[in-house]
């Protein structure tokens, strides 16, 4: 005798609902990364921060919440993903009140540091409830695909809302808007979301918290600043000293009795493909923004908030083509073939813009469209297969490393394609101009306000010429890896589909935890 297992169970009405509501504090926190781009002008003239100051007004955010999110992942999967969802929109809530009435620089930097802690807790436990919500794999793969698409537009919006409320309101005005989501969150989440944990988590690693955080912040750190300022052998030190607590965080995790991050995740069919090709859509995905960001502003001659509402419009196809991937994989075809095409179109949308000139708003609008389609398909289909291949107890860490490598992969890509640009940008711009002009493209424009005449239209005009020039370069390289990184999945990916199979009657068994 055989006995079949039963299928596990579909969602209805309070899951969709549920996951509405976790939308809200997904999109806030992927808001929050580019909420400031129009309001640190307006937080300068009120608060008056050095530069120094500044530069961690802007990035303190993001450094705290890439530190914390393997922590924060296993922290959930320990005490509950909701209880700690709860904790993290309370302490989200709070630090957003006391960054808006700030009134020192040092308050200010605090209250980001602590936005990113909360911004820690909730991104890894939405998706880990996503997991437990979502047992029935072709509607977990829809509300993966949602949970993409919201967290990408969250990160366009983000700059639009700035620049709209700093201009009818006063700069802290962009972390009030946080606030009533955040209370819609602690008051419907205990009504409509389960509570999930691991039944037996074991002890709490506590030494594998400093060394997670010691292997990522000075990576991430040496990364951007490399493609902010330049190479600096401080910041090479800073990465080196990184990757040295990466290796002795992995020793502890390997030999721990009871890991932060459980090597078996990396065992598990399907969960180290799908966070390698992650990482490589991050990297394809923030490569491009940190051109065309600067294109459509200072090639274009755009106003910031005309900018922002230009960059609007390629977020409008994104959510079709995480539920069109979707729908293929569920009519049959591989997702190894389905990833692929999605690497294949990122790497169309990068060709568009190695045919853009200095007056293609279009053509970048295409581009930029057609690339971020490319990106979320493959980051809904490879978050859906590392999610469906980690069992249900450690779904925290698993989202945790997902959103981490994602980190990793947009830090990497501004470094290396913006390396290349500025090389380019360099080695085109004519050689009498000031040094402040070959450094950057604002540079030079800069310096072009100051000249008379035809000298500064003509020192302008090379200089745009010259990004486009630097552009083009970054565009082919990454052409190339995009199209690399398509037939890799097609290869990698190609008995995923068999293995997904083998393990799903495993992930049933535990799909009540």
């Amino acid at each position: 005798m055989t006995t079949t297992p039963h299928p596990p169970a579909r969602a209805g009405r309070r899951e969709w609902t549920a996951l509405g509501v976790l939308m809200l504090p997904l999109l806030l926190v992927s808001m929050d990364v580019s909420v400031l781009y129009f309001a640190i002008p307006a937080i300068s003239a009120d608060l008056e921060p050095t530069a120094t100051e500044q530069l961690w007004i802007f990035d303190i955010y993001g450094f705290v919440l890439a530190g914390l999110l393997m922590t924060m992942g296993s922290l959930g999967d320990r005490i509950g993903r909701r209880r700690l969802l709860l904790i993290g929109a309370a302490a989200f809530g709070t630090a957003s009140l006391l960054a808006a009435y700030a009134n020192s620089a040092e308050t200010l930097i605090a209250g980001r540091a602590l936005l990113g802690i909360g911004g820690a807790t909730l991104m890894p436990s939405t998706m880990a409830l996503v997991r437990t919500m979502f047992t029935d794999p072709g509607q977990r793969a829809k509300a993966i695909g949602l949970w993409s698409g919201v967290m990408t537009a969250g990160i366009a919006l983000g700059s639009v809302l700035s620049g709209v409320l700093v201009e009818h309101f006063w700069w802290g005005s962009v972390f009030l808007v946080n606030l009533p989501a955040m209370v819609m969150l602690l008051v419907l989440g205990p009504l409509l979301l389960p509570e999930s944990r691991n039944p037996h988590p074991g002890r709490f690693d506590w030494p594998s918290v400093p060394l997670s955080m010691a292997a990522v912040l000075p990576v991430i750190y040496g990364l951007k600043e490399l493609a902010s300022q330049g190479w600096n052998v401080r910041y090479a030190l800073a990465m080196s000293a990184g990757l040295l607590f990466a290796a002795l965080f992995v020793h502890r995790q390997r030999t721990a009795v009871s890991p932060l991050i459980s090597p078996e995740l990396f065992r598990r069919p399907g969960f180290s493909p799908a966070m390698a090709l992650n990482l490589v859509a991050a990297f394809g995905m923030m490569g491009s923004a940190y051109f065309t960001t600067q294109y459509i502003q200072s090639v274009l001659d755009k106003s910031p908030l005309e900018a922002a509402l230009w960059s609007l419009l390629p977020s409008v196809p994104i959510g079709l083509a995480a539920p069109v991937a979707a729908q293929l994989v569920q009519r049959g075809v591989p997702r190894g073939h389905v990833v692929g095409g999605g690497f294949a179109v990122t790497a169309c949308g990068y060709v568009l813009l190695v045919l853009t000139g200095t007056d293609s708003l279009w053509l970048l609008l295409a581009a930029c469209a057609v690339l971020a389609c490319g990106v979320v398909t493959v980051m809904s289909l490879v978050v859906d297969l590392a999610m469906s291949a980690a069992p249900v107890e450690k779904a925290g860490a698993a989202s945790s490393l997902m959103e981490t490598g994602t980190e990793f992969g947009g830090a990497l890509s501004m470094a290396f394609l913006g390396s290349i640009g500025t090389a380019v940008y360099r080695h085109e711009i004519p050689a009498p101009a000031p040094a402040a002009a070959r450094e950057t493209l604002g540079g030079a424009l800069a310096v072009a306000g100051r000249m008379p005449g035809r000298a500064g239209d003509a020192l302008a005009a090379a200089a745009r010429e010259a990004f486009t020039s630097g552009m083009h370069a970054a565009a082919v390289t990454g052409t190339v890896l995009m199209a690399v990184a398509a037939a890799a999945a097609a290869v990698t990916l190609r008995r995923v589909r068999a293995t997904e199979n083998a393990g799903r009657a495993d992930q049933l068994s535990s799909s009540g935890v």
